[in-house]
């Protein structure tokens, strides 16, 4: 087969398969996703990276956009705020309205007790201890 013959039949499986963005169930309800990928058989590690990457990103552009005071934190700070909007969705991190205005006015400590007093420090419990840990002392 011919670049130009792959090319040619990758466009007719483009247009015959059709673009879903969210889950479906195919007419054999095969639960796929994007042009008829069958998630049943999981994704490729270079696949599972790209989406990791591509939600990191959209997780940052959220806080960019949700939180005026986000870019004059420190370093670390954005880093943990960045980590549980990847875990939490920015919704979920909105909930958080007593640790993020210890965040906005840099009251660490305080930041660091809301979050280990959530239901969420229940649910990852190491990775809530570490994020407080990180926020409380300012290092990794």
């Amino acid at each position: 087969m011919t670049p130009d013959d792959l090319a040619a039949e990758t466009e007719a499986i483009r247009t015959d398969e059709g673009l879903r963005l969210r889950p479906y169930h195919d007419v054999v309800s095969v639960l796929s996703i994007g042009y008829g990928r069958n998630l049943m058989v999981g994704i490729r590690e270079s696949e599972a990276e790209l989406m990791l990457q591509n939600d990191v990103q959209a997780a940052l552009d959220h806080l960019r956009a949700s939180l005026p005071y986000f870019p004059r934190l420190p370093c670390l700070g954005k880093r943990i705020l960045l980590n549980m909007t990847f875990n939490l969705g920015m919704r979920g991190l909105l909930q958080f309205t007593k640790m993020l205005k210890a965040v906005e006015v840099g009251d660490w400590d305080e930041a660091a007790d809301q979050m280990l007093a959530s239901k969420w420090a229940g649910q990852v419990g190491p990775r809530a201890r570490r994020l407080a840990r990180m926020m409380r002392t300012g290092t990794d």
